[in-house]
């Protein structure tokens, strides 16, 4: 189920309206001339940062009232820009990077990829805009500015496939010296990748040493635990980026920018960017845990120092936060761009196509993590609500329930079939009893290691080896020890559908090792201590507003108050089918003691 999601922040860079962090510049177009004393390490705990509690709110102060500013007055140099556009008869065109999805009239709902025609943005988190012949309120954050403006709109597909495009391919417009409109708009796509991976380093570069750094110093307000949990592995993705922007530059071609040929650095740091799995999946409890320290004033003065010491733009730290999760996200719109404006004759053009599905198997792959982490919890609580449970929790070896379900068990010849419950989760199938009375209550009786055995399909009829006739059956066979166990279900639909899970099962074992999918030992104690506390309450634990509804804090009267309910990582396509971890456990009575 989708997340609601809604975020207080701009996009960093949506050429050519805005500007991501840079020094001296606190809107488009105004540039600042001031002197801004460099602080030096150890600087910032001699200067402002003492002991005491009333040190940043001090240091605010002075820079709130002096005249150095590096804010965005007015809501942000984005929104002055595209309202001057607009008011000047211009047409703005923005390109979803997220699916909305609204039930209420009054917004407008889109997939990821469709274009918007921006009509009002003078709000810093909801747009107006209009698709054909609908108009609503949209959040901000959910689009980017469209590279080419200046493109007719019944030239711009609302999906790029192949990178072809008739219109351009068959007309004979030019551009420039000797360009054509399909070079030069390469040339827009290719100049927004260089400049927004400019940008990116510098943000990254301005959380790491405006933040991070100066955190450390404060032994007294912040454990490394805490650092962790708000900044999570930014400083590794931070170095990543760093050599992925080289990479970039050195096939930029500055003379001739159509002609570069940018496609194979996607492809080579495509592995390396799995690492913003760890950061997406962290994202929730950075959060929280600055949610909770933003209660305190020290902390909120102290944040704010941090910023203005280091010059950054007027956005809070859980928006700078954000921006590695939209990165990760924007990277197949871009290629999706790039793609469409490339000719097929191009050399880049194959580069450019593979790495397009490249980084859409990369955000694929987030969002599959981030919804397996989020079924830890639910399989804790599943264990917990079994009875007389033995050995290892289900955690150390599994984080998926595949399929559940009832069959009848035979353990050795002449032995009388058993009824029971089956839960299959990789590497492990968990038996369970039904209480006799309550039905709704299960009792742990044994567990199969999966990845020893395999899975042999039995004719109907009288089975050798158990001397008894069987219906509807399947075996499971240990290769090491010969050791069998028969299965039956009730109809032939139900065998067929086990033996696809089996299948299934073997997958999910194989892709985890190959994109080398684990869990911690933190997350999963974790998980089982939460699942503890709330079996011990006997309540059923409260369900905590999503974690970003405080990234958006809506004040104007006449725009939406509902949040638009959509996960973050999840891009159009590829679509994935939901999880049926509570479907499957749905046909259950619910698990109470």
């Amino acid at each position: 189920i989708a997340s609601a999601v809604a975020f207080d922040v701009l996009p960093l860079k949506l050429y050519p309206f805005s500007q991501s962090t840079p020094t001296g510049l606190d809107c488009v177009g105004w540039k600042q001339h001031v002197a801004f004393p460099v602080i030096a390490d150890g600087a910032l705990d001699k200067m402002a940062l003492a002991d005491d509690v009333g040190s940043e709110e001090d240091l605010y102060e002075d820079f709130r009232t002096s005249t150095h500013r590096y804010g965005h007055p007015g809501g942000g140099g984005e929104q002055l820009a595209i309202n001057e556009l607009i008011s000047d008869g211009s047409v703005v065109y923005a390109e979803a990077l997220w699916d909305h999805v609204t039930m209420d009239d009054q917004e407008l709902g889109f997939k990821a990829g469709d274009v918007i025609e921006v009509m009002d943005a003078t709000n810093k988190e909801w747009w107006w805009g209009r698709i054909l012949d609908s108009e609503g309120w949209f959040p901000a954050s959910f689009v980017r500015l469209r590279v080419n403006q200046d493109e007719p709109m019944e030239d711009y597909p609302l999906k790029a496939e192949g990178g072809k495009d008739d219109d351009f391919s068959s007309g004979t417009r030019r551009f420039g010296m000797g360009q054509t409109t399909k070079d030069q708009m390469r040339t827009n796509v290719i100049n927004e990748i260089i400049s927004t991976e400019r940008d990116y380093i510098k943000h990254l570069k301005d959380i790491c040493e405006g933040y991070i750094k100066q955190c450390r110093k404060r032994a007294d307000m912040f454990t490394e635990e805490q650092l962790k949990t708000i900044f999570g592995n930014i400083e590794d993705i931070y170095r990543c980026q760093k050599k992925f922007v080289k990479a970039l530059e050195k096939k930029f071609n500055k003379d001739h920018p159509h002609l570069s040929e940018v496609g194979s650095c996607f492809l080579e740091y495509q592995t390396e960017f799995q690492i913003y799995s760890e950061y997406c999946n962290n994202h929730p409890n950075a959060c929280m845990e600055l949610s909770r320290l933003t209660k305190v004033n020290k902390y909120v003065y102290f944040f704010e120092a941090c910023r203005l010491l280091q010059k950054m733009i007027d956005i809070s730290l859980d928006g700078f936060l954000l921006t590695p999760v939209q990165k990760i996200c924007k990277y197949p719109l871009q290629l999706a761009e790039l793609l469409k404006y490339t000719n097929p004759q191009h050399r880049d053009f194959k580069d450019v196509e593979a790495a397009l599905n490249a980084m859409k198997n990369v955000a694929q792959l987030i969002n599959e993590r981030k919804r397996r982490l989020e079924n830890i919890d639910k399989i804790a609580q599943w264990q917990s609500s079994i009875e007389d449970w033995e050995g290892e929790d289900v955690l150390v070896r599994s984080s998926e329930l595949i399929y559940s379900g009832e069959l009848t068990k035979i353990s050795h010849p002449q032995a009388k079939g058993q009824q029971r419950m089956f839960f299959l989760f990789d590497h492990q199938l968990v038996c369970c009893k039904k209480d006799l009375l309550r039905r709704d209550i299960l009792y742990y009786k044994s567990r199969i290691n999966m990845d020893d055995m395999e899975i042999l399909d039995v004719e109907d009829g009288k089975d050798k080896d158990f001397n008894t006739s069987v219906k509807n059956a399947f075996k499971l066979h240990c290769r090491d020890t010969e050791e069998v166990h028969l299965f039956c279900a009730k109809k032939p639909e139900q065998k067929q559908r086990w033996l696809k899970a089996f299948e299934s099962e073997r997958r999910q074992v194989q892709l985890d090792q190959e994109t080398g999918f684990s869990i911690t030992e933190v997350q999963k104690k974790q998980a089982m201590l939460n699942a503890s506390k709330q079996q011990h309450t006997g309540k059923p634990k409260a369900v905590t507003r999503p974690y970003c509804d405080f990234l958006m804090r809506q004040k104007h009267p006449t725009l939406p108050t509902a949040l638009p309910q959509q996960q973050v990582f999840v891009l159009a396509e590829p679509k994935r089918k939901p999880s049926n971890f509570w479907q499957n456990i749905s046909r259950l009575t619910p698990f109470r003691k």
